[in-house]
């Protein structure tokens, strides 16, 4: 079972920037990829970006391209989401995810076997 502790989020105002972190403790070792994803109220939980352990595979959304950036450390078992330019539309509550063995499909939450408790991310316009 893998723990996931997310922290990092806040108030902001449109164009700025903030670094959430996932924490990850338990049966890291094993796992194969780590996720955010992002749920607005009224709205679906959607994909932001991913990152396996290795490094070898990353993704992201359309929407957040040249703007975020997911990155590792895996001494510190935790993964991270830099956001610049932030736009109000990125309100949301952001989670992190974790994948425990290899799924083809990093985009799909269904794929995600532990999620972590949320951090709210609200921009200003």
């Amino acid at each position: 079972q893998v723990q996931l502790v997310e922290s990092g989020g806040g108030l902001v105002q449109a164009g700025g920037s903030l670094r959430l972190s996932c924490a990850a403790s338990g049966r890291i070792f094993s796992s194969y990829a780590m996720g955010w994803f992002r749920q607005a109220p009224e709205n679906e939980r959607e994909f932001v970006a991913a990152i396996t352990w290795t490094g070898g595979r990353i993704d992201y959304a359309d929407s957040v391209k040249g703007r975020f950036t997911i990155s590792r450390d895996n001494a510190k078992n935790t993964v991270y989401l830099q956001m610049n330019s932030l736009k109000p539309q990125d309100t949301a509550v952001y989670y992190c995810g974790v994948i425990n063995s290899y799924r083809a499909l990093l985009k799909s939450p269904g794929n995600y076997d532990s999620w972590g408790q949320g951090t709210q991310v609200t921009v200003s316009s």
